[in-house]
């Protein structure tokens, strides 16, 4: 009596005479992955990778065999949707621009702030306790019946394209996010410090936050900073220029909190490279503008918010 040709583990139905050189199950040709001596298993292939350590850029970041910048494409695509809903409901930007504090009177109207409350008027801003105002303003920009209008939107999603790609790719997607959200945040900050009864809108300042990531990560690659220091010096030209109709103050707390970020992810210590302490460190930086948020708060409003 003949015995029974060996099937494969994973198809039993298919007879097959190759063992899997690591584990020497009995594997078919669908279940074959090359190996250096041999064939391996599919389980085995990646047990394999799992005990494989990872490439990481200088930056912590994962090597990432993507080469579309997604993070970029998906930031771009938001701003874009926000700003049809602006079309839409104009009233959008009054409810989620940068604020920090102005007077809502009975008519709906929006007066300035000189620290007294009156009958019918009612605290609006930051220091009435809407914080989500430090993130949702930077994805606002002015409407299309202001005088910059729509060419806002076009200039930001144009840097945002051409220095998001490259900084993502150095990065990888997770740390580039988080400058950018941090760089947006820093930059409303500096806002609601500088100028509390100014309304801003514009990823301006997420945006100049990655033009001195851009900055760093080349001077830490060791590249050639003649092309990189001249386009530095644009982005400054243009924030002092751009001073007379836009918000100079979050262009400069974007491009301060980008470079401060990347500056502790490109020249920190190896062992402080790790995700856990990028993590702590981006938690110490949220908390610093939390505290500078609430010094602030307190100092419009007598200490009663």
């Amino acid at each position: 009596m003949e015995a029974a040709a060996p099937a494969c583990y994973r198809h039993p139905s298919t007879e097959t005479y190759v063992r899997c050189t690591r584990c020497e199950r009995y594997i078919c040709p669908d279940c074959m992955r090359d190996a250096s001596v041999g064939h391996h298993c599919v389980e085995c292939v990646k047990e394999g990778q799992r005990s494989v350590r990872q490439p990481r850029t200088v930056f912590g970041g994962a090597v990432s065999r993507a080469t579309a910048p997604l993070v970029t494409y998906a930031l771009m695509a938001l701003n874009v949707l926000v700003y049809l809903s602006e079309v839409v409901r104009p009233e959008i930007v009054d409810r989620f621009a940068v604020l920090g504090a102005a007077l809502t009177g009975p008519d709906g109207e929006q007066y300035y702030y000189r620290g007294d409350t009156f009958p019918g008027y009612e605290l609006t801003g930051i220091a009435d306790g809407e914080w989500y105002r430090l993130v949702t303003g930077a994805f606002l920009h002015l409407p299309p019946d202001a005088s910059f209008g729509v060419m806002h939107l076009l200039f930001n999603m144009f840097a945002l394209w051409n220095i998001g790609r490259a900084v993502e790719g150095q990065l990888g997607r997770v740390r580039y996010l988080a400058l950018y959200l941090l760089s947006a945040v820093g930059g409303s900050v500096l806002v609601y410090l500088l100028a509390p009864d100014t309304s801003t809108v514009g990823a301006s300042g997420a945006v100049f936050g990655l033009a001195a990531a851009y900055w760093v990560i080349h001077r830490r690659l060791g590249r050639d900073m003649a092309a990189v220091n001249r386009f530095m010096a644009g982005f400054l030209l243009w924030m002092v220029l751009s001073a007379l109709f836009t918000s100079w103050q979050g262009h400069l707390g974007g491009l301060l909190t980008g470079a401060l970020v990347t500056y502790g992810l490109a020249f920190a210590p190896p062992k402080l490279r790790s995700g856990p302490v990028q993590v702590a460190g981006a938690v110490v930086l949220l908390g610093l503008f939390a505290v500078a948020v609430v010094v602030k708060t307190s100092a419009l409003t007598g200490g009663g918010v």
